[in-house]
């Protein structure tokens, strides 16, 4: 039976709708709205809705599917900057991209627990669902294995953990270590002394420390050793005990490395293994520790494995989509290998 005009007019009035946010004042809607309404073109970018500022409110108007998310994310950046987050660009962009990948109902709680307060009362938070998990994952587990590409916060959230760990009195001490792969672990060659010739290696780690602690906090742990940075090969032959223990840079570990380094995991410990398998500089042939272990602990209780994508990156957009734009080439290259191989098997079997 044919739809009646009534049917057709009705049908397209349930999918008209319109939202309005309401803000307390005009400091609120600005903070929401963005300097000169930028927040609001990235909303206008992800729905095609209707968007009108109106003093101290905001109107959403447009088919009720792309309203209703619209207004769904400017109401939990609101709850958000009521609870005290600054909002970003990455707040607006995640949260877009959240809600328009069916995501949605994670958005209300992801942003909101604070991990740790740094000496200069930033608030740190995880600001990604990959980091979330990555938290949650540290919390609940002896090992933990943080993969993923550069700017996803792996190292950064590791040492705040440490740094949360010490404050509770959960650990006594907070162990940092990172292989000087780029020199062989041979600093011989190098100008100074030992701690001038691996300082380039650990100085991310200082920096997260110095940005977490303040320095003043930092060098008076450092001074009294429950702060300890060094070379993985100082690692060797050691038990740690009551210890919160970071690999960072591990996709530059041998597989025997690794597996001495594992193996030093003692009691009321934890350890945080942190790389990016896409950024290995062993030499050709040598096989990456972090990609072998991840295959063999799988499973392995006690033991969490966290993969974080480009989504959970939190630089500048452009790096972001830098770093989709060599996993697309890699995938690419690689198809290309595979696909050669299959070529070269036929003409053998002709």
């Amino acid at each position: 039976m044919a739809e009646s005009f009534l049917e057709r007019k009705g049908a397209l009035l349930q999918k008209a709708a319109e939202e309005i946010i309401h803000f307390q004042d005009r400091q609120e809607a600005e903070a929401l709205l963005g300097h000169r309404d930028e927040f609001i073109k990235v909303l206008m970018d992800g729905f095609d809705a209707r968007f009108i500022s109106r003093g101290d409110e905001l109107s959403i108007s447009g088919e009720e599917a792309e309203v209703v998310p619209a207004a769904e994310i400017m109401r939990e950046l609101q709850y958000l900057h009521r609870q005290g987050t600054a909002i970003t660009m990455h707040e607006v962009r995640y949260s877009v991209g959240l809600v328009k990948g069916g995501r949605g109902e994670a958005l209300h709680n992801l942003f909101s627990d604070t991990i740790l307060v740094t000496s200069r009362g930033k608030h740190v938070r995880p600001k990604t669902l990959g980091q979330r998990i990555y938290l949650d994952t540290i919390k609940h587990n002896s090992i933990t294995f943080g993969i993923g590409p550069a700017g996803t916060g792996k190292t950064y959230l590791a040492v705040v953990m440490a740094v949360a760990a010490h404050r509770n009195r959960e650990v006594e001490k907070i162990i940092l270590t990172r292989p000087a792969v780029e020199a062989g672990e041979r600093l011989g060659f190098l100008p100074g002394d030992l701690q001038e010739k691996v300082d380039p290696y650990l100085r991310p780690l200082y920096d997260a420390l110095q940005d977490i602690l303040g320095l003043d906090t930092y060098t008076k742990l450092m001074a009294k050793g429950v702060i300890e940075i060094a070379p993985l090969a100082y690692m060797r032959g050691r038990t740690l005990e009551n210890a919160f223990v970071i690999l960072d840079e591990a996709q530059n570990t041998t597989d025997k490395q690794m597996k001495m380094f594992l193996t030093r995991l003692g009691f009321g410990s934890r350890m945080v293994i942190t790389g990016d398998p896409g950024q290995v500089d062993l030499p050709r042939g040598v096989t990456s520790g972090l990609l072998q272990a991840t295959e063999i602990l799988d499973g392995v209780k006690g033991i969490g494995v966290v993969r974080m994508e480009a989504m959970d990156v939190i630089r500048h957009d452009v790096v972001t989509r830098i770093v989709e734009a060599y996993d697309t080439f890699e995938k690419e290259q690689k198809e290309k290998r595979m696909a050669k191989m299959a070529e070269n098997k036929e003409k053998k079997g002709e």
